[in-house]
């Protein structure tokens, strides 16, 4: 586990902190992560600003679901993800349209509900809890499977397994700094996709 802590200390000391995640309006970083989805980011953006001064859960959650698939027709499968938009706005107005609704709900538990809700997988239901809803949660994506089996510090093969080894490093560190770690995680895939391939310096 120490091993771990340190190659992801190491990563946040070097890429320094990315802090996208802090748009001044929580539902455009919401709504992100579904238009993301099998997309890149450009054209999940485009699809994003295509939105822009409809961002609002009232008008998102009675909006019809034709003019919704134009609107995010830029991050493909409009269609599919206009239905897990509108689903994942019906749950949010089924508890009341309030994250201060949601802080009595344990986080499995309200795993468990993001995880019903049409359109939402494992990693993108972290996804919420660690940037939404303000849960200690480890992603434990592509980037982060990658990284830990190419430096040796973990034979699992699935999304699941990561994350049950993980969840422990996340468990007494704040908030920001879980946030971060993912973040650094993906800039570093990134990057090591690119070609920066030397990763020894992770490991000393």
């Amino acid at each position: 586990m120490q091993a771990k802590i340190m190659v992801l200390n190491k990563l946040l000391a070097h890429y320094g902190k990315q802090n996208w995640w802090n748009h001044p309006n929580r539902l455009s970083d919401w709504i992100s992560m579904i238009l993301i989805q099998q997309t890149t980011q450009q054209n999940a953006e485009r699809a994003l600003a295509n939105l822009e001064g409809k961002l609002s859960v009232a008008i998102l959650h009675t909006m019809e679901e034709e003019e919704l698939q134009v609107l995010i027709r830029p991050a493909g499968f409009y269609k599919q993800k206009s239905t897990y938009i509108k689903a994942l706005m019906a749950w949010y107005v089924s508890h009341g349209a309030s994250l201060e609704k949601f802080t009595a709900i344990p986080t499995e538990s309200l795993r468990t509900e993001l995880l019903s809700i049409k359109g939402i997988g494992e990693e993108t239901a972290d996804a919420m809890l660690l940037y939404i809803f303000g849960r200690n949660v480890f992603i434990a994506d592509q980037y982060a499977l990658r990284l830990f089996n190419r430096l040796g510090l973990t034979t699992a093969t699935t999304y699941k397994a990561l994350r049950e080894e993980c969840m422990p490093l996340v468990a007494d560190i704040s908030l920001e700094t879980c946030q971060e770690w993912h973040a650094v995680i993906d800039e570093h895939g990134k990057a090591y996709r690119r070609g920066n391939t030397d990763e020894r310096w992770l490991l000393q």
